[in-house]
């Protein structure tokens, strides 16, 4: 049996994430108190699915006490579990809730603000436990759910490390969803040659550019090197997804070329990996 809950931040889209997975198969149960997520196990000896999504949000009672307890049950019966936390930054909830017109769910007042800080304060110990966070500050509907099929489509239950790779650029600030960072801003830029300016790192002149300085080939060489000593680590401690972040100035040429290498050699070493290239578009 193969369960994944979704949860996070109210307006981040778990509601979207709910839809996607029962487009791609999933048993898809919405605003499930934790107390009863337990009974999934009774359900699936009688029901043909096995793979179940669950969204459950910080209304539902005691809400950190009951998850924990029902996770545990959850692997005590054989599942493989995942807890999936979407987040935004706060400005993008407030925009959110704004254009909605609708109250939030834990606030005590009709600031929009006030609900959001407090919802993060009782939801920041499980961020931290979350097996994939996903950032959705930049995504609009239809981008969050081309990312979650990215990420789930055709995914059996297995204890292998999902590994993603997020290309960024720090002048568009950090992403909330990376597990580990690393900053390519030290290789020469193709920005300041004329004529690759106006590419990115998936057009073949950029790539080339970048891949012919010796520096890339020591960076990209290192980054496999650490990575195939750590991510085993990882996997024997039970993580199930690791979003590594590659971060240039601008996001559109020297971290896509890196965070490409580094998938591919990642593949090379059996590893499901994905890509995602948060700020190729953007100027």
């Amino acid at each position: 049996m193969d369960v994944t809950i979704i949860t996070g931040m109210s307006g981040a889209g778990r509601s979207e994430a709910a839809h996607v997975l029962e487009d791609l198969g999933f048993f898809v149960i919405d605003n499930l108190p934790p107390m009863l997520i337990g009974k999934i196990s009774e359900l699936a000896r009688s029901h043909k699915p096995i793979r179940y999504g669950l969204v459950v949000d910080v209304r539902s009672g005691d809400f950190l006490h009951d998850l924990s307890v029902a996770i545990d049950e959850l692997h005590r019966d054989g599942a493989h579990t995942r807890v999936v936390f979407l987040d935004a930054s706060d400005d993008v909830l407030v925009r959110r809730y704004e254009a909605s017109r609708r109250r939030h769910p834990v606030s005590d007042s009709e600031r929009v603000t006030e609900g959001i800080a407090r919802e993060r304060s009782l939801l920041e110990s499980l961020k931290g436990e979350a097996d994939l966070i996903i950032d959705t500050s930049s995504l609009n509907v239809h981008e969050l759910r081309d990312r979650l099929r990215e990420l789930f489509a055709d995914h059996a239950a297995t204890a292998a490390l999902q590994v993603n790779v997020v290309s960024f650029g720090y002048k568009h600030g950090l992403p909330l969803d990376v597990d580990v960072v690393f900053d390519c801003r030290f290789l020469p830029n193709p920005h300041w040659v004329e004529e690759l300016r106006p590419l990115t790192g998936l057009d073949d002149p950029v790539r080339n550019y970048v891949l012919a300085q010796p520096s890339t080939k020591d960076f990209i060489a290192e980054l496999d090197t650490l990575l195939a000593m750590t991510l085993p680590g990882y996997e024997q401690e039970g993580k199930a997804y690791l979003t590594i972040g590659v971060g240039c100035t601008g996001g559109r040429h020297r971290s896509v070329v890196v965070g490409e290498q580094l998938a591919e050699r990642l593949r090379g070493h059996g590893y499901r990996v994905t890509t995602h290239h948060r700020d190729l578009d953007r100027e």
